[in-house]
């Protein structure tokens, strides 16, 4: 299904809680709206499904026009973060419900059920009650009664967010690979950027009821649009007066702030930097162990930064006086935002992300 919204807007009483959002969806995507809460995203979805109704703007589903349309009849899946599976009925007449409910023959009803079941995994449990199986094996029987009725749109609110995060991680491959053998359209709604970049094929960053910025997971790292997107996506810190920092002096004329990723920071010594004029001198405040590497807050004229340092190196320790090269940072102001490279720098760090 192709998806069409333009300048959606709903407000509950005086806050107003989406604010002319537009955006397509391809057929066989699977777009993630990703934001902090409270920002508007499952506002968004259920003006998709029907279950609320916007104040105004257009919602198209293959160029129709659907917002008079009751839920029921949009031709929509929905998987709610809650499972809302029913307590008495089997897995069997959990997945069959909604074919009950169109009154499809028994014999289809069957083999789309147990399809369903080979499908997500629940074989040998289609006659256990949802008290009888683990969170995971619940989200997937919900995932299968919204496959049942053969939706063109799938929505997920939240779908991992009441499961652990051992079987949220399994899940997520999951679900990708089960959404890439149906091919259906699909949105989920998420606050987590890690299920976000891991899941979708394009992510829409919404927040305080806007859409920020959409587009892929590596497009919206690499390329903010925002300062919002800019710290919300990864790691980072601000620096409030960019131009303090070696190499980036000529952002003193625009007044500007600077955005820096772990990644575009190197540390060491004297002898690591091939052009040291570009370096400032920092001090080793705190260290974290990430497992695979360190995580390093460094402070430098009294800013805070985090950078990676791998275990390979040599360890350092808190009170260490090191050099520390800013390679690129992300630069904006009231107007404007930008990328800018370290003016003093030759031969760019590879950025590894």
């Amino acid at each position: 299904m192709h998806v069409e919204v333009r300048d959606l807007n709903k407000h509950f009483g005086s806050f107003h809680a989406v604010k002319n959002v537009s955006f397509e969806i391809e057929k066989g995507h699977l777009i993630g709206l990703l934001g902090p809460s409270g920002g508007g995203k499952t506002s968004i979805l259920r003006m998709l499904a029907g279950l609320e109704t916007p104040d105004y703007g257009e919602i198209r589903f293959h160029g129709k026009v659907v917002n008079d349309i009751p839920p029921q009849e949009r031709g929509i899946g929905f998987v709610f973060q809650s499972y809302a599976l029913f307590k008495h009925m089997t897995v069997f007449d959990n997945i069959a419900f909604g074919l009950k409910v169109k009154k499809a023959p028994k014999a289809k009803i069957k083999d789309r059920v147990m399809e369903l079941v080979e499908l997500t995994g629940l074989s040998g449990f289609e006659h256990r009650y949802p008290h009888q199986l683990s969170g995971g094996q619940r989200q997937r029987v919900a995932f299968a009664r919204a496959l049942a009725p053969e939706p063109q749109l799938l929505l997920l609110d939240e779908p991992f967010a009441a499961i652990d995060a051992k079987i949220r991680q399994e899940l997520r491959s999951w679900l990708r690979e089960l959404i890439e053998r149906v091919g259906i359209t699909s949105i989920f709604v998420t606050h987590d950027q890690d299920e976000a970049i891991e899941v979708a094929d394009e992510i829409m960053i919404i927040s305080q009821g806007q859409v920020e910025q959409k587009g892929t997971p590596w497009d919206i790292y690499k390329e903010p649009r925002t300062p919002f997107v800019a710290s919300f996506i990864g790691e980072s810190t601000v620096v409030d007066k960019a131009s303090e920092l070696k190499g980036f002096e000529s952002a003193a004329k625009h007044d500007v702030r600077a955005l820096i990723r772990p990644e575009y920071i190197e540390i060491g010594s004297e002898t690591d930097f091939p052009v040291l004029s570009a370096t400032e001198t920092g001090i080793v405040r705190h260290l974290h162990f990430r497992g695979s590497e360190w995580l390093v807050e460094v402070e430098v004229k009294g800013n805070k930064l985090i950078t990676y340092r791998s275990l390979e190196k040599e360890t350092l320790h808190p009170g260490q006086e090191v050099r520390v090269l800013v390679h690129r940072a992300y630069l904006f102001n009231d107007e404007n935002s930008w990328i800018e490279e370290n003016g003093l720098k030759v031969d760019p760090m590879p950025i590894m992300i």
